[in-house]
């Protein structure tokens, strides 16, 4: 929890630094070998994600991540207190915000106002069911995700 606290202020869900470690070392990597493979520059990088001073910055990131390591992408997340939020499903998913919002029938600007909670009213139905589809999730999912956002 207190990793999930101490770096919301960034965009990107947190890892859970621990698990990260865990698997690299069960999957036999150095943070350099580990970094080559999913296209980061240097070990130092992994390193401040093991340490929880930084994390993947996108999707594609963490997916990469996940892939090197043979591990999912929500094994690698630091569980919000609270539940995920929308930009936790999508990370998850595997998706940008414009991928997502291309999905869904909106704009890049739309899902970046949904994900900071900047919305006016409920989602009709038809849009929670389009967001569940693309995030692979259930609508009623998405509506307690945007809830927390």
């Amino acid at each position: 929890l207190a990793v999930y606290h101490a770096v919301t202020m960034d965009r990107a869900p947190a890892i859970d630094p621990s698990v990260l470690r865990v698997a690299r070392e069960r999957a036999g990597l150095t943070q350099l070998q580990l970094a080559l493979r999913v296209g980061v520059v240097g070990g130092e990088r992994i390193s401040s994600w093991e340490r929880g001073f930084s994390r993947p910055r996108t999707p594609a990131v963490l997916h990469a991540l996940a892939g090197a390591l043979h591990v999912t992408p929500a094994s690698l997340l630091a569980d919000p207190p609270e539940g995920p939020d929308l930009r936790w499903l999508r990370f998850v998913a595997g998706l940008s915000t414009a991928e997502l919002a291309e999905l869904v029938g909106v704009s890049p600007a739309t899902i970046q106002r949904w994900e900071s909670g900047q919305r006016d009213r409920p989602l009709p139905m038809e849009v929670l069911e389009a967001l569940g589809r693309a995030l692979d999730v259930s609508p009623g999912q998405v509506r307690e995700a945007l809830e927390r956002s």
